[in-house]
């Protein structure tokens, strides 16, 4: 009898610790084989398979709170030469206690590391695709689509919300703006408009833009919202350079995003007399050689008006380019190279 109290007793030990066990895992968040306990940091390596000849890993940190709340994404480096975004989140991490925060922050440090590490503008050195026209990736696919197709399963699909965080790539001389991207749900928009004014951006593109094709979501942030996760896109940095005011701009808005969800204390330090840009055209190069520009960026232009020219390897001109509206420079290229089909600036027309 004393024996068959003293298994029971045993059995009914191990099975606690066992339950107990199972429950401090299912507290555990995980980004591919990055996990952390509740009131833990972990940083780490999710790798992207490889496939002829190319493979890498995105560095990801995972701060899980002590506490419940919201998973929140804070992604840089989608473009590898966008570095005032990738620095901020280093910081950010030192900045964070998980013993304190409400809630799971992802901090992707840096989305295309391929491009990062061989200082390329917009596209993967390895098969010249733009990751942010890629998503939501392919298994299968050039290492590229593989980069979105991690990104889509590890990180979108695991938060409740994302920011998708940009800068004027190292051609690019770009003021800082957001972009809100409307949606066919009201509630989702109100989230959304609610995330981009926290983050404190004073010009405010409504994007209608984007697709809505879930299979060929494009935009690492449309990937996001076509599958029911609030996400804006920022823009804060120019021309490839480390600035200190930028950096600090990406993370002040990162934390007043945190503070509207409530992960840490305080209020949301809401953009000031926001400017909503109601329409905005990205003017490309119909050649290839290079560009002078006639305006700086942030400059006001009426239609019509030459904000450049585009002239061959000879110095012959081949084209003027004109605004197609009035409207705000956001930002215009800032480098001498013109290539057929890539971008010489960014227009947008302030709503009135």
């Amino acid at each position: 009898m004393i024996r068959s109290r003293r298994f029971r007793f045993v059995a009914l030990a191990i099975l606690t610790i066992l339950g107990l066990s199972a429950t401090l895992t299912a507290q555990e968040f995980a980004v591919g084989p990055v996990k952390a306990r509740p009131g833990e940091i972990q940083s780490g390596a999710v790798p992207v398979p490889g496939k002829d000849g190319h493979s890498t890993f995105i560095p990801v940190t995972v701060i899980h709170g002590a506490k419940k709340g919201k998973v929140l994404a804070l992604v840089a480096g989608t473009h590898g030469s966008e570095y005032p975004p990738v620095l901020a989140l280093y910081r950010l991490k030192d900045r964070i206690d998980p013993r304190t925060l409400s809630g799971t922050l992802v901090l992707v440090h840096i989305a295309n590391l391929p491009s990062f590490q061989k200082r390329t503008v917009y596209f993967n050195p390895y098969d010249f695709k733009n990751l942010n026209r890629v998503f939501p990736g392919d298994p299968n696919g050039t290492l590229s689509q593989r980069m979105a197709h991690v990104l889509t399963e590890e990180v979108i699909q695991k938060c409740d919300a994302l920011i998708d965080m940009h800068c004027g790539d190292a051609n690019e001389a770009l003021i800082p703006y957001s972009y809100w991207m409307i949606s066919d749900k009201k509630s989702m928009d109100d989230q959304t408009k609610e995330m981009v004014l926290a983050f404190g951006l004073q010009h405010i593109i409504i994007d209608t833009g984007r697709t809505k094709d879930i299979a060929d979501s494009k935009y690492l942030g449309n990937t996001a919202i076509l599958r029911g996760k609030p996400a804006i896109t920022t823009e804060a940095g120019f021309l490839g350079r480390s600035d200190e005011d930028d950096i600090v701009r990406n993370i002040n808005g990162a934390l007043s995003v945190m503070r509207l969800f409530k992960m840490v204390e305080g209020r949301p330090d809401l953009a000031k007399d926001p400017v909503w840009i109601d329409k905005y055209e990205v003017v490309n190069s119909q050649f290839d050689g290079l560009f002078y520009p006639r305006v700086e960026m942030g400059a006001t232009v009426t239609e019509g008006q030459l904000v450049g020219t585009v002239r061959d390897y000879w110095g012959n001109l081949k084209e003027e380019i004109k605004a197609p509206f009035g409207g705000l420079i956001l930002y215009i290229i800032g480098t001498p190279p013109a290539n057929k089909g890539e971008p010489l600036y960014e227009v947008g027309r302030v709503k009135k």
